[in-house]
């Protein structure tokens, strides 16, 4: 290790001016917020609009939305082209993140923006998957849980970002940023895992939002998510076969034809299942659980 201690500079631009150049994500990172062009974002006929990408934030909305089997267009907002910042989606989204969502209220346009909000907003318009408002102690459980799928977000999106963006270059940044974020990655795995030892879905045996919320980045991880350009994959690297009773849980919300459906909404196609050039997922046209 380095005998150099780190100083910060007079201001932050002057890291900006270090790092930036070269960066993966210097194409679309500012430290200022609003729209980079006029573009407008397409509107389908349906009540309801989803502005989405399949990543684990989006796959939420998708999820919930494939439940309830409600009328919704999806349209593919590709972040890495930085389609996050144009006019017609900052207006839905001052914050420029995925998903954004926009419903017919009225005859009126109301935006929506955040996963939690977008979930807790349609569980309550539909009185679905959320326990009533009669349920004290069920419905601060599950708002419990969604907001701690919040944290989980952020945690895990950190860890992959030095597990795997990072620049090469920066070997003790990246050093410091897996151990950091990836053993507080795995303290979560543990806390959803101790949970799940003794409850059947994140609300006992309730079926709800916290769950469709909560699935996502742990499904990330142990799987197919955040492999490192050597080969290392971080469902052996963060050794993701451990948490058994997350694991349990997450194959069982996996087997729900919704899931499967809602974890594809946005993936290159606003709906995979109903792409007539890509017949992969063709059979989940359809296609309900029986509970």
């Amino acid at each position: 290790m380095s005998d150099e201690s780190w100083a910060p500079p007079q201001t932050i631009d002057e890291l900006y001016k270090a790092f930036q150049p070269g960066h993966v994500f210097a194409g679309i990172n500012r430290p200022t917020a609003g729209a980079r062009d006029d573009k407008s974002v397409d509107v389908g006929a349906a009540p309801f609009q989803l502005y989405s990408l399949a990543t684990p934030n989006g796959q939420k909305a998708g999820i919930l939305l494939e439940e309830l089997d409600i009328p919704y267009d999806a349209h593919v907002i590709n972040i890495g082209r930085g389609m996050q910042f144009s006019k017609g989606f900052v207006d839905i989204n001052p914050n420029s993140k995925i998903p954004a969502a926009t419903d017919t209220v009225n005859g009126k346009k109301l935006n929506l923006f955040e996963s939690g909000s977008i979930m807790f907003y349609l569980a309550e318009k539909y009185n679905k998957f959320i326990p009533p408002k009669e349920e004290i102690e069920k419905r601060a459980s599950c708002m419990n849980w969604m907001n701690w799928a919040q944290v989980q977000a952020f945690v895990t999106g950190n860890y992959g970002h030095f597990f795997v963006y990072a620049p090469d270059n920066e070997v003790g940044a990246r050093n410091y940023g897996v151990n950091r974020y990836g053993m507080e990655v795995q303290r979560l795995c543990s806390v959803l895992d101790q949970h799940l030892a003794n409850n059947k879905y994140m609300c006992g045996d309730q079926y709800t939002i916290a769950d469709m919320a909560c699935l996502p980045w742990f499904d990330l991880l142990r799987k197919q998510g955040y492999h490192h350009k050597d080969g290392v994959k971080t469902m052996d690297f963060l050794r993701m076969k451990q948490y058994k009773h997350a694991n349990r849980w997450a194959d069982m919300l996996c087997e729900r034809p919704e899931v499967q459906r809602g974890m594809l909404v946005t993936r290159g196609h606003p709906k995979p299942w109903l792409n007539p050039d890509d017949t992969r997922f063709s059979h989940l046209k359809g296609k309900k659980s029986k509970m």
